[in-house]
């Protein structure tokens, strides 16, 4: 009897973990970027979060660009179930729907001062993210996003001396981001020219570009500026806000189950602060082992640049709001939310910037 006992329960236990193993759903997450990106490391730690809060039934396996296909077309891969999940900024898809850059990349901070605290705030309480889950119906894809990791504010860049005014600046053949981004500098006679990260550093070494800007600190020394520019700009308006997101096929998000939707839902939340609070340490060490040991020296970005980069990128909303329906819905509700939010915010930081800047004036 007693054997007979054991076996019943041997059996059921076996069904059970063979149940449990067929219901284990595995997220494959194409990238745009390498695995030994920052950006990756903090999906990585988003893909841990969702498998605990759901017992691993949920996981989530981040594969490198180019896995399945290229960048540019993660998306596209994404819509016809090609790779269940895919990573990049929001921005990237801007050519599929211009207020793609709204979430991704709003010029200028959307052209009323949004800084990326302050775009959190509008995103999780001031409307942006029921707008953000209808981009995907306006652009006409199959998917499921969930906004996962803001940067910035990113430097203005990299150059081969100093610039003193705009008119220097006009001087140099400059790389700066596609789209709206680079248009605002066509637009006050930078010569701006768009290419991929990997071709920036050889265009720099064979002077094909004079002066450039990629991200941050950190992204930057990885990337190697340092080896060929010296003087590094930190105050920019150009991406005062970057966000990446993740987008899931719509058919697969919708066989998951309603815990296993609620965790990402909540995993998504955490990386919003945890990647931040990741990229001002990650960010400030580089920073610092760029001057102290690499020969970078910081300069001030010249006071005409933020004047004539602000008109040209409020030009640039307005004739995207002329033009795009959702887009004019979309930035309304962000200049809404800064008539509100801003004058309390930027009042709030003035001080505690000006503090941080006479700190970091006696590390000189």
């Amino acid at each position: 009897m007693f054997k007979l006992k054991h076996v019943a329960v041997s059996a059921a236990a076996l069904a059970l973990s063979v149940s449990a193993a067929m219901a284990e759903k595995v997220l494959r997450i194409q990238s745009v970027l390498p695995n030994t990106a920052d950006e990756v490391f903090m999906l990585n730690e988003f893909g841990k979060d969702v498998a605990a809060l759901t017992n691993g039934s949920l996981k989530i396996e981040v594969l490198p660009a180019g896995a399945v296909v290229g960048p540019r077309d993660i998306m596209d891969a994404v819509d016809a179930g090609l790779v269940e999940g895919g990573f990049a900024w929001t921005h990237y898809w801007g050519g599929k729907h211009v207020a793609a850059n709204l979430f991704g990349a709003p010029v200028a901070g959307a052209g009323v001062g949004l800084d990326n605290i302050a775009f959190l705030s509008w995103f999780q309480y001031g409307g942006g993210r029921e707008l953000y889950d209808r981009l995907w119906d306006e652009m006409g894809v199959n998917v499921k996003a969930f906004m996962l990791q803001p940067v910035g504010p990113e430097a203005l860049g990299w150059f081969p001396k100093p610039i003193e005014s705009m008119d220097d600046f006009r001087q140099m053949r400059f790389r700066a981001p596609p789209g709206m981004v680079g248009a605002a500098y066509a637009d006050i006679g930078v010569p701006a020219v768009a290419m991929g990260g990997g071709d920036i550093l050889p265009a720099l070494e064979k002077g094909t570009i004079d002066a450039a800007e990629w991200c941050c600190p950190k992204p930057d020394s990885v990337f190697g500026f340092q080896k060929v520019l010296k003087h590094y700009y930190l105050q920019g308006l150009h991406q005062v806000v970057v966000n990446a997101d993740m987008y899931i096929n719509g058919d697969f998000y919708d066989g998951l189950s309603d815990l296993e939707k609620k965790a990402l839902e909540v995993a998504a939340n955490a990386s919003l602060s945890k990647s931040m609070s990741y990229r001002i340490y990650e960010n400030g060490k580089a920073l610092k082992d760029l001057t102290d040991n690499h020969g970078v020296i910081l300069e001030d970005t010249p006071a005409d640049y933020f004047t004539e980069y602000m008109a040209a990128a409020k030009n640039a909303l307005q004739a995207a709001a002329d033009e795009n329906e959702f887009f004019a819905e979309v930035w309304q509700s962000q200049k809404d939310f800064a008539d509100v939010a801003v004058p309390f915010w930027a009042g709030a930081q003035a001080s505690n910037a000006s503090l941080g800047k006479a700190h970091a004036d006696t590390l000189k």
